[in-house]
């Protein structure tokens, strides 16, 4: 049954991917009133479909790829109306909205197959671990985005550009905030998700866990976060040098992540 609500959020996804293109193109606020219910729609079914989806799975941990993939869409969405109701920043779903929509794609298409083995499935530090470091990724990625949006936007005005498809991004300071926030609440969730990780390891893998190769990059990128996190806060840095500190982050992140297949810990089952 979860698969009917999966693909109506998949198809709301789309409604809306499509709709906050003039949205963003016009800045007429017709499109902003029609975007903003059917993304919180696509929400509700995402919602409704991913609990049943963990409920019939018969634990609450993302495990399998699907599980993981639309958790990680929920988070995505759940940040970007965050960001909306906050800073009205519609401009994020430009670029966020189509990317929840390939997440789901695969997930909606069929029901995952894949074996999971349920020796830890119901252990609350695992998932303290999973849900805390999805949530970390997801506010890099918003973090890395809005210094992207930071760097078009600065252009635009030192070369006063009028008009264009990012005509209506939001000032300078509001989208340097947004990137400055998510860094800020993003840092301690990795960091309680990656200590989560660390005490399941004394009672599962022992001192073994901590030469696997995702434990040694995942803490190389938290040395890395709180180095950003210092540099913006200390320094100011903004434009350029942000982006590619930012970009710098985010692929150690994408790192961690294909890691996975040569983690002898951390690997998803194939679907």
């Amino acid at each position: 049954m979860y698969l009917i609500w999966l693909r109506v959020a998949l198809v709301l996804y789309g409604v809306s991917s499509l709709t906050v293109i003039p949205d963003v193109l016009t800045g007429h606020d017709r499109w902003r009133k029609f975007v903003h219910p059917v993304c919180v729609s696509a929400f509700y079914f995402h919602l409704v479909a991913l609990v049943e989806m963990m409920r019939l799975a018969h634990h609450w941990v993302p495990a399998s790829l699907h599980e993981v993939e639309t958790s990680f869409a929920l988070l995505l969405t759940l940040t970007f109306l965050a960001i909306y109701w906050r800073y009205r920043a519609i401009s994020f779903g430009l670029f966020v909205l189509p990317v929840i929509f390939l997440l789901l794609l695969v997930p909606a298409a069929q029901p995952d197959h894949a074996p999971v083995s349920s020796q830890w499935m119901h252990n609350g530090w695992i998932l303290l671990h999973i849900a805390l470091l999805l949530v970390a990724y997801t506010l890099l990625l918003f973090s890395l985005l809005s210094s992207l949006l930071y760097l078009i936007q600065e252009r635009r005005l030192k070369n006063k550009q009028i008009g264009g498809i990012f005509s209506h991004l939001p000032p300078l300071d509001t989208i340097d905030r947004i990137a400055f926030v998510t860094l800020v609440i993003g840092l301690p969730c990795m960091t309680l998700g990656l200590l989560a990780g660390a005490l399941i390891a004394q009672e599962s893998v022992g001192a073994a866990y901590f030469l696997d190769p995702k434990v040694l990059l995942s803490i190389g990128m938290w040395f890395l976060y709180v180095w950003m996190l210092y540099v913006r806060r200390h320094t100011g840095l903004r434009g350029k040098r942000a982006v590619y500190l930012s970009s710098l982050v985010f692929l150690m992140a994408l790192t961690v992540w294909v890691a996975n297949q040569f983690s002898t810990v951390h690997r998803f089952p194939a679907p």
